[in-house]
This record gives structure tokens, C-alpha cells and sequence, in this order.
């Protein structure tokens, strides 16, 4: 059956992870999808692995297999005049350009919205940066770690105020890039659904920091409401709201309506201690968090993770584990929603990736194709697609252009 967006063409210029990601999540529902690479190096992704055994190989790194499933693969120099060239004729039959190329970059070869929509009028063109493509950032590199700082997320992992010793902390990996590919693709659906209107194409923007900033939740209130620094360890106003050490783990405690915190009372024996005024509700908890938080991790100290978690559940107490990755690739829910894939892939060979986090009924979405090979269909594309011959090709290659 054929998937929800399979009459959707889309071109990616992406490096890394933002515009991958972003055009995966379309390609995964059916979207063709001709995905670009500097001829030679290929996206810096190949680079990044994790590699099968640790052995870096441009073929097999984990990164870009995940992130470029039901892509097909070309390589082209966009920055020489007849790579540009090239991108224009197959941007003329597409339906939506993808690109993380910095604004600098943008500027020097010429991936501009004002020479693509002159090629194609209906053409949505969306552009991923760092900081967006206005302002004094505009022009600024950044890699991961810096946009992941500058969206606040960095401090919220820090200790605060009163925990110097605790100074601001990056998640791991390509967070930021994630958090920009999954806005730009909402925010591209946007503009395609606003053709289907009878509009034209348009240019669709999205700064990597601000898809940062949108999903900081309340910090932004913490400050003019309540004179709070939101961070891992500051203060909240309702508790317990808390990660803690069980024997064989970690496990997140979350009680603080009243009724929630009943149960747990029970779940604890009753002891006397849950009775004293200072922990009467859910405000006074807060107040006096350094008090209750010795009981507290003391008792949870004792259990393990699993049997506290299921007396949690049957006083419908939200507790949760805290899962590894070796928990999330053997959790018996998601292997009964087939979340995670086999993907065979000619070079690395077949592992296990994460597939698509949702589900249609109707239109489902499938690995159709594993990630390809550096430049695996220039012929395809360029030669019976565009109608370049053997003899062009070569030449091209000749000169580095694809």
C-alpha cells in the first residue's frame, strides 16, 4: 500500500543531522526523496558512526544508516556552476528542497529562495540554520553543542545557583539537530498543505535555537512568576518531583497530587514521619524538599525498580523507570509495537534501528529501502531520469562535480 505522502518529491541538500532527519521523517511515509552529498566525502554524518565493532567506515556509520532510510543517494557540487545547474533541473520536478546549508554557504553558492522559486514557482523550499536566517546570528556556525547552549537547555541540566559545582550540561549526541528536523518538517507539511489551497510555493525557515527554546516549558515563567531559576536540582514549587536510586537502578517519582501521594504513603508501610505538618501538602513538601528527600531516598534506597514501579501503578501512582538503553531495546511494549527495525543495508550488513514513532492505519509507513551508498544512484537520477549520458557523466566526474 502505498505510504501517506508517496506523491511527495522531495530534493536534500543535508549534512549531519537537522534537514536528514527532517526529510527521513517524510520519506518514512512514502515521500521519494533524492538525497545529496559532496562527491568524495559525502555527508559528514558517514563520519560521526557509532561503527559496527568500532571500525570506522564512510558505509556503515549508525548515524547516517538511521537517518537516511528510503533516500535515494547522489552526489553533487552545488557550489560548481554545473552541479548548481543540475539541483535546478531536478528542483523544477520537485515538490520540496531541504536544506541545513549555513546562510554563509547560502550566499556563496547560490541556494537562494529567490533563484529557486524563479525555477519553480511552486517549489517549498525550507531552510534549517542555527540561528535562523535574520538577525546579528544569522552568519554564525554552530555545531551541536553550541546551538543545544544557546537554547537554554544546557543551564536546565545544570545544577543552578546553589550548586556550582554542577556547571551547565549537554545531553548527549545531536539533540539539537533532532529537535530542528522534526520543526522543519511539521513546518514544511505546513507550507505543502498551503499549495493544495492554490497557493504558491514558499520559503520555510527554522532556527535550530528557537526549536529549542519553544520546548523549555514553564522556565521562561519560572523567573517573572515566582523569582525561580529552572534547573535540575532548583527548586520546584510542588515535590516530589524527583529521580532516585533504587538497588538495581534508577527510578522518577512523581506524586505531588494529593490522592498520588497517599499512595505512596501506603506503598511506604505508613511511617510516622509522613504524618509530621511540615509534609501535609503538596506546598509545604516543596518548602521542606530537604527534609522529605532524606526519608524518601533512604526508602527507595531498599527497593528494586520494578517491584516499587508496580506497586506504583496498582495505587495508579505515575512513577516510571528510568530505562537504559539495553531496557528500551528489550522493553517488551515497544517489541510488541515492532517499534524497533532489522535493517539490511549491503555494506554494514543487518542491525537494529529505531523505526517510526507513530503509526497509520491506512497509509502505514515502511522501510522501504536501507540508507545508500555514497553516490549509489547518479545513474539512476542523472543518467535515465535527467537523460545525461555515459559520456557526460564522465565528464562530470572528470571535474569533481558529481
Amino acid at each position: 500500500m502505498a505510504g501517506a505522502l508517496s506523491d511527495l518529491k522531495i530534493i536534500e541538500v543535508g549534512e549531519l543531522v537537522s534537514a536528514p532527519y527532517c526529510s527521513k521523517m517524510l520519506a518514512d511515509m512514502g515521500a521519494e526523496v533524492i538525497k545529496i552529498e559532496r562527491p568524495g566525502a559525502g555527508d559528514r554524518a558517514r563520519t560521526r558512526g557509532p561503527y559496527p565493532k568500532d571500525e570506522p567506515h564512510p558505509e556503515k556509520s549508525g548515524l547516517f544508516l538511521y537517518l537516511n532510510t528510503n533516500k535515494k543517494g547522489v552526489t553533487l557540487d552545488i557550489a560548481k556552476p554545473e552541479g548548481m545547474a543540475i539541483l535546478e533541473t531536478l528542483a523544477k520536478d520537485a515538490d520540496v528542497l531541504i536544506h541545513n546549508v549555513t546562510p554563509p554557504e547560502m550566499d556563496r553558492v547560490g541556494i537562494t529562495w529567490d533563484r529557486m522559486r524563479r525555477v519553480n514557482p511552486n517549489l517549498v523550499m525550507t531552510s534549517i540554520a542555527p540561528f535562523g536566517l535574520s538577525g546579528p546570528y544569522r552568519n554564525y556556525r554552530a555545531e551541536d553543542l553550541t546551538v543545544w547552549a544557546a537554547g537554554g537547555v544546557c543551564v536546565l541540566n545544570g545544577g543552578g545557583p546553589a550548586h556550582a559545582d554542577l556547571p551547565p550540561l549537554k545531553t548527549f549526541g545531536q539533540q539539537a539537530g533532532y529537535q530542528g528536523g522534526v520543526h522543519a518538517a511539521a513546518a514544511t507539511m505546513g507550507a505543502v498543505f498551503a499549495r493544495l489551497r492554490g497557493e504558491s510555493g514558499q520559503h520555510v525557515e527554522v532556527s535550530v535555537q528557537e526549536s529549542i527554546a519553544s520546548i523549555l516549558e514553564m522556565t521562561f515563567e519560572y523567573w517573572p512568576y515566582m523569582k525561580m531559576i529552572a534547573t535540575r536540582l532548583g527548586q520546584k514549587p510542588l515535590q516530589p518531583v524527583e529521580t532516585m536510586q533504587c538497588k538495581d537502578g534508577y527510578i522518577y517519582l512523581c506524586c505531588i497530587e494529593e490522592h498520588q501521594w497517599r499512595g505512596f504513603v501506603e506503598i511506604m508501610g505508613n511511617p510516622e514521619w509522613a504524618n509530621e505538618e511540615i509534609f501535609g501538602d503538596r506546598l509545604k513538601r516543596a518548602l521542606n524538599w530537604d527534609a522529605l528527600k532524606v526519608f524518601l531516598e533512604e526508602w527507595v534506597s531498599q527497593q528494586t525498580v520494578l517491584d516499587l514501579y508496580r506497586k506504583a501503578q496498582a495505587k495508579r501512582v505515575p512513577f516510571a523507570p528510568v530505562s537504559t538503553m539495553g531496557d528500551l531495546l528489550s522493553n517488551e511494549h515497544l517489541r510488541a509495537r515492532g517499534f524497533f527495525v532489522e535493517i539490511a543495508q549491503p555494506v554494514a550488513g543487518t542491525h537494529k534501528y529505531p523505526g517510526a514513532p507513530l503509526k497509520y492505519h491506512r497509509t502505514p509507513w515502511e522501510i522501504r529501502t536501507p540508507a545508500p551508498t555514497l553516490g549509489q544512484h547518479n545513474e539512476e537520477i542523472f543518467g535515465r531520469r535527467l537523460g545525461l549520458s555515459a559520456g557526460k557523466l564522465g565528464e562530470l566526474k572528470s571535474k569533481g562535480v558529481i
